[in-house]
């Protein structure tokens, strides 16, 4: 059959040849943009999953930034506190030479306090001027912010770490389940006179700071122990006291810390000196109750077991719930450390002590650093921390004579001076307000070190690690084979050639009609 109008062999090869142009032109693409996925309709699926990791990738690489900055954030202020370490150990060394009165001037202790100033000076100047970029790093803009702090029952309290992905703010409920404890040990005056030494006696107290002996003339009152007791407290770190007040009713021996690592021992040495002249002291049992925060009588509380025969006591560490979560507990401090919160509180004695009592609240609203590790917005994927301010005015916090006193007070004229010290003769206070100085900027050095190590260092290595991976994935589902795609690329130009030759034939066979019309 011989038909001019319609061309099928010609239609066919157009449309052949059409599918090998459209291959060739993919092909062409591929290898000039290096992508198999160019466009949606190159593979829609491949293309859905490719813009994930994509998206995961782009996290990915800015988590690495983020901890690579961060990393440079805790090195410029770790960089900082090294200075102001420095200028502690100074300020110590100061100290102690001026503690040597014996052996140096009134103009070398003049001097050594000009060094003191400046360098409490120099202190809160660092303090106020540590920066990265705008960032200040040291005056305490990245320290938390409390509100409703009760001094009646806490006495100091940092938060390293809090977590508020339910509000704005974070509510702190510390609930005392056992009460802090000094080392105790009682004497109940039951001689004849009551409340007075029978015969002369030497006493060998021992506590926290050392061992000290003592000894009490025949015929005098419980109140003459008491006072010589507590005339070496600051060589033993024991106490004494009249129960009730009354030498009749007895003394106790205690220690003037809280905590298991406070202790009391009281010994006789030698016997008595006449017959009845024992000199027998008792401790509590185990979480029994001190006796001097409720009345009591000798024979009711050793008739219940409560009070047994001893001769040293160790005192008991506070144990707290925070939030639910029970605390560690040292003499009358707590802290917490967990992912949602972190700190560290100091409780008055009366809260410690009171395990009946209401819990105390109080709340974080606000402050502190965080930094974002991963990448994907949540909290899992961020860290926290508090940076205190390190100014004088709130450095080296510690109980003196009942009210905290800081860094600032060793300046001139200041309540912990040089000059007040040789006027007391003692400079413990001094020394005291300077190690909890030391103390607090080493903990953070420490801290931001472990958190730059152990979270940063780890979490970049991490990321990074978790870059190749996606990049990889990426790879084998966008980037083009370019052994596959010249290979298809032959095939479509051979085919694309040998479609054009049969194209040309197929338009020829139509000619042949001519040759039936003569």
């Amino acid at each position: 059959m011989a038909r001019i109008n319609t061309n099928i062999p010609s239609l066919i090869a157009q449309k052949t040849l059409g599918r090998t142009q459209t291959e060739l032109g993919l092909r062409l693409e591929r290898l000039s943009t290096g992508l198999k996925i160019n466009r949606g309709k190159d593979d829609p699926a491949g293309l859905i999953v490719s813009e994930r990791i994509r998206s995961n990738i782009r996290g990915v690489e800015t988590g690495v930034r983020n901890s690579e900055r961060a990393s440079a954030v805790i090195a410029t202020t770790e960089g900082a506190l090294a200075e102001v370490n420095d200028l502690l150990n100074s300020i110590r060394s100061l100290i102690v030479e001026a503690a040597n009165t014996g052996a140096n001037s009134a103009t070398e202790r003049e001097a050594n306090q000009l060094q003191i100033d400046s360098a409490i000076e120099s202190i809160t100047r660092i303090s106020n001027t540590a920066s990265f970029g705008s960032l200040k790093l040291l005056n305490g803009s990245l320290d938390y912010t409390l509100s409703g702090v009760r001094s009646s029952a806490i006495t100091l309290a940092q938060v390293h770490n809090a977590n508020f992905v339910n509000g704005a703010a974070l509510q702190v409920q510390v609930d005392v389940v056992a009460s802090a404890q000094v080392g105790a040990l009682y004497y109940n005056g039951n001689t004849t006179p009551a409340g007075v030494t029978l015969s002369a006696m030497t006493l060998e107290i021992a506590g926290p700071k050392g061992v000290q002996v003592i000894t009490i003339a025949s015929g005098q009152p419980l109140s003459r122990v008491v006072a010589a007791v507590n005339n070496l407290t600051s060589l033993t770190g024991v106490e004494a006291n009249l129960i009730n007040g009354s030498a009749a009713s007895g003394m106790v021996f205690n220690s003037s810390d809280y905590g298991s690592d406070a202790f009391v021992s009281v010994k006789r040495l030698g016997g008595p000196g006449q017959p009845g002249d024992s000199f027998d002291l008792f401790k509590f049992t185990s979480g029994a109750p001190v006796v001097s925060d409720t009345p009591f009588g000798w024979s009711s509380l050793l008739g219940a077991g409560t009070l047994i025969a001893g001769d040293r006591d160790n005192g008991a560490d506070v144990q707290a719930l925070v939030n639910g979560n029970l605390a560690t507990g040292r003499g009358l401090a707590i802290s917490v450390n967990s992912p949602s919160l972190g700190l560290e509180l100091t409780l008055t004695s009366a809260a410690a002590t009171r395990p009946s009592a209401t819990p105390t609240t109080f709340d974080i609203t606000g402050g502190g650093a965080l930094f974002q590790l991963g990448p994907d917005v949540t909290p899992s994927q961020q860290s926290a921390a508090g940076i205190p301010s390190m100014a004088a005015s709130r450095l080296g916090a510690s109980l003196v004579g009942g009210a905290v006193q800081y860094l600032s007070s060793l300046k001139t004229g200041q309540t912990n001076s040089i000059a007040e010290n040789v006027r007391r003769g003692n400079f413990t206070d001094a020394s005291n307000i300077l190690g909890k100085a030391i103390d607090q900027v080493t903990v953070l050095r420490g801290r931001l070190g472990a958190f730059e190590r152990n979270v940063l260092e780890t979490n970049q290595r991490s990321l990074q690690t978790q870059f190749e991976n996606l990049s990889a994935s990426d790879s084998s589902i966008r980037d083009s084979d370019f052994a596959f795609e010249t290979s298809r690329l032959t095939r479509a130009q051979i085919l694309a050639s040998s479609g054009t030759s049969v194209l040309s034939l197929a338009n020829q066979q139509s000619q042949q009609v001519l040759q039936l019309l003569g």
